[in-house]
């Protein structure tokens, strides 16, 4: 029998890394693994292809003038655009994020990551990166590009000097909305163990969320009610901060109200859930 070698306590000669960045491991980890998701790459690639179809407008109308007519270039155009990056978000929410806490929960991945040297909000805020990033890339990156697309082509900031807040607004209203999905994803994460459920869960939300609004609104006569839909309460924030007509009689203190609800709840199921030890009945 061969000898036991001595085991005994030796000091860590590695380095050592300060508390509170082992979060940018999670995320360099995470979006590598996504990164290598074709499907995932494709939709994103698909997802600028509005910002190139805007582009062409912008060109249009400022080398024929004529043409502004018809291709007007106005706030309601970059509200539009950041809109319609969120149906791209969509999608990428339900693909990306899903699996991001359900995987490791399948696993029983929650308890090796909590017995080392990682704080549970530094999981947390790893993983809610990850999709961050993603998310960022489908809507805040090509809405800004847009706006200087637009300065660039002009040749001129008379745009942006008659509407001073479209670069705020931009930025608001895709930060918003990106924050929500990955929140309301990531909460949904942490309770199931299976992506593919937390992906009908996901779903079942936005979309049940509007079909009520939908039947209460036909009960109704009225669109007051469109603080149950979350897509709804996003335009509602949408229009206030493009400065444009309402498109709901839902006040906009109520619609942000709701979606900051929405947010606090989502961190507490996160606290909840995301947890080193299950205790298993």
């Amino acid at each position: 029998m061969s000898p036991v070698h001595d085991q005994s306590y030796r000091h860590y000669d590695g380095a050592r890394q300060p508390l509170g960045r082992a979060w940018l491991v999670i995320l360099g980890q995470g979006l590598r693994a996504l990164l290598r998701r074709r499907a995932l790459v494709a939709l994103v690639v698909l997802a600028w292809v509005p910002f190139l179809v805007r582009t062409v407008q912008i060109y249009v109308v400022a080398a024929y003038p004529q043409a502004q007519a018809v291709l007007s270039v106005t706030p309601r155009t970059f509200q539009r655009f950041v809109e319609l990056q969120s149906v791209f978000a969509f999608f990428v929410t339900v693909y990306a994020g899903s699996g991001l806490i359900a995987n490791d929960r399948r696993a029983n991945a929650l308890q090796v990551y909590l017995s080392k040297p990682l704080l549970r909000v530094e999981y947390i805020i790893g993983k809610l990166a990850i999709l961050l990033v993603i998310l960022l890339a489908t809507t805040l990156a090509p809405a800004l590009l847009l706006v200087v697309v637009q300065a660039l082509v002009s040749g001129s900031v008379d745009f942006l000097q008659q509407h001073t807040f479209i670069v705020p607004a931009v930025t608001l209203a895709s930060l918003l909305r990106v924050l929500v999905a990955a929140l309301t994803m990531l909460a949904l994460s942490s309770m199931s163990k299976s992506a593919r459920y937390v992906a009908v869960m996901y779903t079942g939300v936005i979309f049940f969320t509007q079909a009520m609004y939908a039947v209460l609104t036909a009960i109704t006569g009225s669109t007051r009610v469109a603080w149950i839909s979350i897509t709804a309460n996003l335009d509602v924030v949408s229009d206030a901060v493009f400065r444009q007509p309402p498109r709901y009689e839902t006040p906009v203190l109520v619609s942000v109200l709701v979606l900051a609800g929405l947010v606090v709840l989502s961190i507490s199921v996160l606290d909840r859930q995301v947890r080193g030890v299950e205790v298993v009945s």
